[in-house]
């Protein structure tokens, strides 16, 4: 009898020991380098005062779908930036906590890691700790302020423990919440599209798909009708096919451009018109396009960009193609355009668990 209790007593103590031992190795998340994945990217360039951790990268994925965040707890960042959708919305302007459409289009959220030119369309963050906070404390959006935000986390029955896991600390404030969304919006990698198997031969295209290859990649050369190109990697290159610039790409002429873009934020009468090129994976599952999401389907993107329209900062790319009317693109060079451009789906993105709801 006195031989089974001491062995009780064991087991109660390695029980206790290996809890303990769970609890002390959360609790030091923030010392936990959070891995990071990313295929043939190169290797990101995160900012030294927020490296990722396991336990930040956590918090930040709670805190982009807490509804707390907003003014009456009715909408989350991921209300308006939804997984399935590459982290976008299909609504041509979001709505906020009143129903209230916002300005423009709702940007896809992945590769952020790799972005080194600011946020939003013009670019009126420069990092993305500050773009986390800003839709916070827009009237259109989710119309709360940051005093509220804190005093309804910090009354919350989980918060203030997850802010010591991840910084050290149970103080919760507007900087630790755009350092722990920050990381998390950091941790969203896109990276294995059908496009990307290509590359690393463990899928082939058909023939459609390689006539869309072909012409993105080529050049605009009107002289050549048979091997000129669409000319889209111009703006559209590099693993993220994008080119961290803001352009005008002839969506409007002068007298028909309402929103000036990038000139509200620099001043410079050059910047007018001009957007944030964004990147083209996962465009297929991001309708609708552009700052204002005037096209509903990448057929449209295709034909406008068949033929741009004229204006004062229209971008020299674009300008060649003007004498000759266009790209001079037949129907089915528009229709393997766009199913080029579905093999930049990656289904690993929207089905991952690590990027999902955790409530």
């Amino acid at each position: 009898m006195k031989d089974l209790i001491i062995s009780l007593l064991v087991l109660l103590i390695l029980a206790s020991c290996k809890e303990s031992e769970i609890i002390d190795i959360d609790r030091i998340g923030q010392n936990e380098p959070y891995v990071f994945e990313y295929g043939n990217f190169p290797s990101p360039d995160i900012h030294e005062d927020n490296k990722l951790s396991v336990q930040g990268v956590k918090l930040g994925r709670m805190l982009f779908y807490e509804k707390m965040l907003s003014r009456d707890n009715s909408i989350s960042c991921g209300s308006c930036h939804q997984q399935e959708h590459a982290f976008s919305d299909v609504n041509r302007f979001s709505l906020g906590v009143d129903g209230l459409p916002g300005g423009r289009q709702a940007m896809a959220i992945f590769n952020m890691a790799w972005n080194t030119n600011h946020y939003f369309w013009d670019g009126r963050a420069d990092l993305l700790r500050h773009q986390s906070l800003m839709p916070i404390q827009d009237a259109l959006e989710m119309d709360e302020t940051l005093p509220n935000v804190i005093s309804k986390l910090n009354n919350s029955s989980i918060y203030p423990e997850q802010f010591e896991r991840a910084f050290g600390t149970k103080e919760i404030s507007s900087e630790r919440i755009s350092l722990a969304m920050e990381q998390f919006m950091n941790s969203i990698i896109s990276k294995n599209s059908k496009y990307d198997k290509y590359l690393a031969g463990n899928a082939s295209f058909t023939e459609q798909e390689e006539r869309g290859r072909f012409l993105f990649f080529q050049e605009f050369n009107p002289s050549f009708p048979d091997q000129s190109g669409a000319d889209c990697q111009h703006c559209h290159g590099g693993a993220n096919f994008e080119n961290d610039r803001y352009m005008n790409n002839g969506l409007d002429t002068d007298a028909e451009m309402t929103d000036i873009g990038r000139q509200a934020v620099t001043g410079i009468a050059a910047d007018k018109g001009k957007f944030k090129v964004t990147s083209l994976r996962n465009i297929a599952l991001s309708p609708p396009y552009m700052h204002d999401g005037r096209f509903s389907t990448l057929e449209e993107v295709i034909d406008h960009y068949d033929l741009v329209k004229q204006s004062s900062t229209l971008d020299g790319s674009f300008q060649q193609q003007l004498p000759y009317n266009g790209l001079i693109l037949s129907n089915d060079d528009k229709a393997a355009l766009v199913a080029f451009l579905k093999t930049l789906t990656d289904h690993e993105l929207i089905n991952n668990p690590n990027y999902s709801d955790p409530f």
